[in-house]
């Protein structure tokens, strides 16, 4: 890829994303440029909210696109995308960095490394998330009434299964029959989805 041919990239445009990580996992410069010009300014800020000095943010943004730059190849966007997976590595590089600077002993001692470490799932997980969310309530409403009350109970709203034989005033065993009947129409309904 020439210079020419490498256009920066958008943030909107996950395909363009990826097609630069591929070129940057072929060794082309020109597109690592393009990465770098883009996503680097950007880590660094992300860096810089997040409790990094200016200057550690900027060895930090270049670390995290060295990084992308040996481990572009590794990179799978059927899993997550390129902004999510550039993101991590510099989160887990500012945690590896943190870490270093409390065994080095530079950190004060009332220093909390976990609250610097963001538990968020990365944007695609939400993503993927509301989608088997969607899935999931697709197939609980086509359970037979009974099957969806007890998965109700059980799942949703943490009751025992004796407790709900209580509550809905059947044997034991049926609530352990419907919620195993349930499970299994759950099952075969989530894998006709996907």
């Amino acid at each position: 890829m020439s210079a020419m041919a490498v256009e920066p990239p958008s943030a909107t445009d996950a395909e363009s994303l990826s097609r630069l990580i591929a070129a940057v996992a072929r060794q082309d410069r020109d597109a690592f440029a393009a990465l770098f010009g883009y996503f680097a300014p950007r880590v660094k800020t992300f860096l810089i909210r997040s409790g990094v000095n200016e200057s550690g943010a900027d060895e930090l943004a270049q670390e995290t696109l060295l990084v992308v730059w040996r481990k572009a190849a590794q990179f799978d966007p059927v899993t997550t995308g390129a902004t999510a997976w550039i993101f991590t590595i510099a989160r887990n590089l500012r945690i590896d960095a943190l870490r270093r600077e409390r065994r080095a002993g530079t950190l004060d001692a009332s220093f909390d490394l976990e609250a610097f470490a963001d538990e968020r799932p990365p944007p695609d997980n939400a993503i993927d998330a509301a989608q088997s969310q969607e899935r999931l309530s697709a197939a609980l409403a086509q359970l037979n009434e009974d099957q969806a009350r007890v998965i109700e109970l059980s799942f949703f709203e943490d009751k025992a299964h004796g407790e709900i034989a209580r509550l809905l005033q059947i044997p034991l065993g049926t609530v352990k029959s419907r919620v195993r009947l349930a499970m299994s129409r759950l099952r075969s309904l989530l894998d006709e989805a996907r």
